[in-house]
């Protein structure tokens, strides 16, 4: 299929509630992952419990059930989740301004605000572009993680505001974050709408995603359950991806996963090569990104 983007945003093989009806297209089979599906394939799944930091045999999350869960817990590390980052009122208010912001049509369903540099994972060119900083409101959430122990020295360099709308199929298919220019602490703070990252294990090589980039130590690859970890991602929380969840396992956000209108933001770091004071790109996007500018006369 033409890489053209179509007038829902959709391009590729990807594909959403809407060219799916208008085209006629097969949309993305995510009921191959259902604990059911994944029994059969011989994969167990399980489901991370923020409250304990264990992943417990199961699919969907119900807090009420810790901490008495049933089955045998596992260790699931690189993951960190902090319910309630925001107020209640906080989110309100984090809503109302972006949406005071023109949504952008993208693939598989989703909107996005997005605020970064220009850049060509394939060929790996990195550019200012357009970028002039982040909104002023951002400044709230850009302060706060710096409270997290695990996020003290982050230095945000792309966020990303995306809206998964069931009305649309909304969804992100299986993948790992760019690793030549995003580096390891992947953020995700979640406004509104509860949700869920469904994660497998990656069986590719190191030539995909730029995973030969990768400079942290991680186990080895046959020691890696072949397994499935549902991670809540509850409205209001902050979620954060590191280690080997990072680069060792696949994550999706499913079509019915998506019950009703979810908005996120992602926050992206760089890779230690762009924080080098001798690289001049790095330096100016990391310059241009500490920049808060007031969206009623910018946006």
């Amino acid at each position: 299929m033409s890489g053209k983007p179509r007038p829902c945003g959709c391009k590729g093989y990807r594909s959403c509630l809407l060219c799916e009806r208008e085209l006629n297209l097969l949309p993305f089979k995510d009921d191959i992952f259902t604990a059911d599906s994944l029994k059969e394939q011989g994969i167990p799944s399980y489901i991370y419990c923020p409250l304990c930091n264990l992943a417990w045999p199961g699919w969907d999350y119900d807090p009420t059930e810790h901490p008495n869960h049933s089955g045998e817990a596992i260790a699931f590390p690189g993951i960190y989740i902090q319910p309630e980052f925001f107020t209640e009122k906080e989110m309100t208010e984090l809503m109302n301004s972006f949406d005071s912001i023109p949504w952008e049509s993208s693939v598989s369903g989703r909107r996005k605000q997005n605020f970064g540099p220009k850049t060509n994972f394939k060929k790996r060119k990195l550019q200012l572009g357009s970028f002039k900083g982040v909104p002023s409101f951002s400044r709230l959430f850009h302060e706060r993680i710096q409270c997290v122990p695990l996020l003290k020295d982050y230095h945000t360099i792309e966020q990303c505001s995306l809206e998964y709308d069931p009305g649309r199929g909304a969804s992100i298919e299986p993948h790992i974050d760019d690793c030549w220019v995003w580096g390891e602490r992947i953020v995700t703070l979640n406004l509104a709408g509860d949700s869920f990252l469904t994660m497998t294990k990656y069986h590719g090589g190191d030539d995909k995603y730029n995973l030969q980039e990768v400079d942290v130590e991680l186990p080895k690859a046959e020691d890696i359950p072949d397994i499935c970890v549902r991670i809540p991602q509850p409205a209001r929380s902050l979620v954060v991806i590191y280690g080997s969840a990072r680069y060792q396992w696949l994550h999706c956000v499913l079509r019915r996963d998506i019950k009703e209108r979810r908005v996120c933001i992602a926050l992206r770091e760089f890779t230690k090569q762009f924080l080098d004071p001798n690289d001049s790109m790095g330096q100016a996007i990391l310059k241009t990104a500490s920049n808060y500018f007031d969206c009623d006369k910018q946006c």
